[in-house]
């Protein structure tokens, strides 16, 4: 598995375990972390596909 696909469960469970962090705090102190999370999780996953169509051509 390359390092890209090894990351994107990787940053799910970060994401995840930063958001459960947060359900202790009040609901404007809250920062959006999964929003975040979840454009981090498709910009790591439009890299794998790029990379691994680049690769599959060359």
């Amino acid at each position: 598995m390359c390092i890209i696909c090894a990351s994107i469960p990787a940053a799910a469970a970060v994401g995840a375990k930063l958001n459960a962090n947060q359900l202790n705090k009040p609901e404007e102190q809250r920062k959006p972390i999964g929003k975040i999370t979840g454009i981090f999780i498709g910009l790591l996953v439009v890299a794998s596909v790029v990379y691994h169509s680049l690769r599959w051509q060359g």
